[in-house]
């Protein structure tokens, strides 16, 4: 399915019609449902230039190139699933809440914005380069997070051993929230809060266990 085009095309009619930034913002809206359909790894910059509407050496003029085009249309999904995640940990009142609520942040976002999801972790991303490193920061806020959280449950003092531990758990408990992310989004058996749910119990039910054993051994 082709892409919608902003009004105007390469003959300089949109550059008449729009202010600068106006015009930015319509391009990154459409970029981003060409990448969010088909993948970073299948678009190519004259099919952006051409679903945008404006000639190619413009589009390179507006970004640089293909991977400063995909950071802005990035941005904007990954700003607010973090802020998301961030404000629900917040008012979660008590550790033992904050995960949960953290979990169903991140799942609302996402089934809300089917596209957020599809610009964020696109499989067809590059391993290396400024995209990855963006989302590599992504996703070390939201571990950061969840590292947090974690070492609030455990309460006082913690050995060396259990922050590492902790710092473990939080990255497998990232790499779980995605890989179940994959599997409702793919599956559609799901209703999201019912993943989340289900994530944030068998979590919390080995949290309270690493607690337990914390408090023990001190």
């Amino acid at each position: 399915m082709a892409a919608p085009r902003i009004n105007g095309s390469g003959d300089g009619s949109l550059r008449r019609r729009l202010p600068r930034a106006d015009r930015k913002r319509q391009m990154v809206e459409v970029g981003r449902r060409l990448f969010a359909e088909r993948g970073f790894g299948s678009v190519t910059m004259e099919e952006l230039a051409a679903a945008v509407g404006i000639t190619k050496p413009l589009l390179y003029a507006y970004f640089g190139n293909k991977e400063q085009f995909y950071l802005a249309c990035m941005a904007p999904a990954g700003d607010a699933l973090v802020e998301a995640v961030v404000e629900a940990v917040r008012a979660a009142g008590s550790p033992g809440r904050a995960l949960r609520r953290g979990l169903e942040a991140f799942f609302q976002v996402l089934d809300e914005d089917r596209a957020a999801w599809r610009v964020l972790f696109d499989e067809t991303l590059p391993s290396s380069g400024p995209v990855a490193q963006q989302v590599a920061l992504y996703r070390e806020r939201l571990a950061g997070l969840v590292e947090a959280e974690l070492l609030a449950q455990l309460g006082g003092r913690v050995s060396e051993e259990q922050r590492e531990e902790v710092r473990a758990l939080a990255a497998a408990t990232f790499g779980a929230a995605e890989g179940l992310c994959r599997w409702w989004l793919r599956e559609g058996r799901m209703e999201a809060q019912r993943a989340a749910h289900l994530l944030g119990t068998v979590l919390g039910d080995g949290l309270r266990g690493l607690a337990a054993r914390a408090a023990a051994d001190g």
